[in-house]
């Protein structure tokens, strides 16, 4: 079957891989090559990267709505898109040119965040469970019928081990739903509208650490964090990027900061301590070896960033 892929992120290779195994993938699309770190550098997509190693020929066009990008996708004839994380709302004309449509693979339990930051908004939000769909593209924003979900709980997973465990569960799933997709006898069902939610991108605003979160919504604020959206705090005048904290049995004022052989900051309803941290102008590393260096006041306070 001829598939265009549509993804960018990490989250996308492994349904990338299963198609390259299993199909003809004509063309890869991606978004433009931007730049990101410290030194600003242009970075290849991750898919950008797969999909040359593949031989596969590489679209990277600034928008899907004008007519010459609308000739360029035409002229790959693809029976089937497939779409993962791509970052861009597919046109109506786009949606309904294959013969077999376009499906995607969305990181959550649809109709439950719609949307750009599923998994970082299902951390946020403290579901006990999330999981993927795979749906059959229509207007809207990830708003057409399902044929397949799986879920997986939360527990204390941070984004970046969800995404990498969705990111294999949907490919799964995909590989799984080919051959009915394939054969046009494929059972989509409309999601129920009353039940949906919007994952709108996340912030650095939305995972602050403050003193007057509990000790659950600051844990979840720093397992959602990332790159994109750091997780900081000031501790004794000092911004630092917290990457790992785990919630512990310690007796802490909302706004303290507890040193007894860890990082302990103290929150409404106890303390969180800070396993892993990013000094400002430095690399990551152990809190406890930031405390050996940092020389922290007599009785130190820690507040929003």
């Amino acid at each position: 079957m001829r598939v265009v892929f549509m993804g960018t992120p990490a989250f996308a290779v492994p349904t990338l891989e299963v198609l390259l195994a299993a199909q003809e993938v004509v063309a890869v699309y991606t978004r433009p090559d931007a730049a990101s770190g410290r030194g600003r550098r242009i970075n290849a997509s991750a898919v950008k990267e797969r999909a040359l190693e593949a031989g596969v020929p590489v679209e990277q066009p600034a928008s899907l709505r004008d007519p010459a990008s609308i000739d360029t996708l035409r002229g790959y004839a693809p029976e089937l898109i497939v779409v993962a994380a791509y970052g861009v709302i597919l046109p109506r004309e786009l949606v309904g040119l294959p013969s077999l449509g376009c499906v995607n693979v969305h990181a959550s339990l649809l109709p439950r965040w719609r949307g750009a930051a599923p998994i970082q908004r299902a951390i946020l939000a403290g579901d006990d469970h999330t999981g993927v769909s795979i749906m059959r593209m229509a207007e809207g924003l990830d708003t057409g019928p399902t044929c397949a979900t799986d879920r997986t709980p939360v527990d204390g997973k941070d984004a970046a081990g969800l995404t990498e465990e969705l990111a294999r569960m949907g490919a799964r799933l995909l590989a799984e739903k080919m051959s009915s997709i394939a054969a046009g006898t494929c059972a989509w069902e409309p999601q129920e509208e009353s039940l949906a939610t919007y994952a709108t991108k996340v912030t650095a605003a939305d995972v602050a650490l403050e003193p007057r979160l509990t000790v659950e919504d600051a844990w979840r604020r720093v397992r959602a964090s990332g790159p994109s959206a750091p997780c900081r705090a000031l501790i004794d005048g000092r911004h630092v990027t917290v990457l790992a904290a785990t919630p512990a049995p310690r007796a802490a004022a909302p706004g303290g900061v507890l040193v007894d052989g860890a990082l302990h900051l103290g929150l409404s309803d106890g303390a969180l301590r800070v396993d892993t941290l990013v000094p400002e102008g430095r690399s990551a590393m152990a809190a406890t070896d930031w405390l050996r260096g940092a020389r922290l006041a007599t009785d130190p306070y820690w507040s929003a960033s």
